[in-house]
């Protein structure tokens, strides 16, 4: 297993696959989950050589799950986890960190991210917070989510961020605008959410209409379906015929749609690892082909054209479910 840094002021060492634990949650958008499901993707994960895995507070009881798969086996993981907006200011950071904690059955967290940016709240309050969780041994480091230009701008000038989390696939690739070549320049680990679009790249879905209500509610999807709260038209049309032509690569090289995908996103320059999420064993290990697959320049530049029509459709918002922004 190949490992990386994650940022360059960081001595943490992380796959380039992380298991995104939002799916032990269960509920409204994931469905029935059994925790001896997802604590078999924990020991799965790590049996690979998966050593990250990425968490939040905002996930109900997928800290707790995530803590009980870790129990004898904490030394092997690299845990991230998210502290959610309404939690900034620097007591109730702090709060919010120890029930992290007690969920996880840990000692410290390694990677403590903001979830989302607090407009409301200044941002070298926060700061000051997380730095005191760090020299207090509580946090290694930590970075943030769903922050672009000017929030992330911020946030290097305030602290030592060493990370980015952010949505980034084939058919999601606004950060490729201003934030990921920010990324590149300063040294930010980049940490993908939805490389796999949500199942859409696996080729489980042949339409818009196949996809579950749960997950058609990205601006991908037409703003009338149930779940949606974006109000735009969405892109449909333009999703699966990027998708139609990423299989028909997929098929031509002879491998899984899935493993294709995830290794164009490997493949990129200033990208540390990307959050799969799993909700079993099999699951797991249906992921890691990718990791052994390396695709030619040629292979590259084609999967870069065949979905850029999406890219040009999404435009500037870097916002998954969202418009206006939730992110500056």
């Amino acid at each position: 297993m190949e490992y990386r840094a994650l940022g360059r002021r960081s001595d943490i060492q992380v796959s380039p696959i992380a298991l995104g634990c939002w799916p032990f949650s269960g509920g409204e958008f994931w469905g029935d989950q059994e925790d001896a499901n997802s604590i078999a993707a924990v020991h799965a994960a790590l049996d690979s050589g998966i050593n990250f895995f990425d968490t939040a507070e905002n996930y109900p009881r997928s800290e707790e799950v995530l803590g009980q798969g870790l129990k004898g086996r904490r030394h092997e993981a690299v845990i991230a986890t998210k502290v959610s907006p309404r939690n900034l200011a620097p007591g109730d950071l702090v709060d919010a960190c120890e029930r992290s904690l007690r969920a996880l059955q840990s000692d410290y967290i390694d990677l403590y991210q903001i979830h989302w940016p607090n407009w409301d709240l200044p941002l070298a309050e926060t700061v000051g917070a997380l730095d005191g969780l760090q020299s207090e041994g509580k946090i290694r480091a930590y970075g943030v989510c769903n922050f672009a230009d000017r929030d992330l701008t911020e946030m290097m000038a305030a602290g030592q961020c060493i990370s980015d989390q952010l949505p980034y696939s084939l058919v999601w690739r606004s950060i490729e605008r201003t934030v990921l070549p920010m990324c590149r320049e300063n040294g930010i680990g980049v940490i993908c959410y939805s490389p796999l679009a949500q199942g859409v790249l696996t080729g489980r879905y042949a339409t818009a209409d196949d996809v579950p209500e749960g997950l058609a509610r990205t601006r991908h999807y037409a703003g009338e379906r149930r779940l949606a709260e974006h109000g735009e038209p969405g892109l449909e049309e333009e999703l699966f015929a990027a998708v139609s032509k990423v299989r028909e690569i997929a098929l031509e090289l002879g491998e899984p749609m899935a493993a294709v995908s995830l290794a164009w996103l490997r493949q990129q320059a200033g990208i540390t690892s990307l959050l799969v999420g799993a909700r079993n064993a099999e699951e797991v290990r249906r992921n890691l082909p990718s990791l052994d697959l390396t695709l030619s320049d040629n292979i590259l530049q084609r999967l870069d054209a065949v979905t850029r029509p999406v890219k040009e459709a999404v435009g500037t918002n870097l916002d998954m479910w969202y418009a206006p922004t939730r992110m500056r």
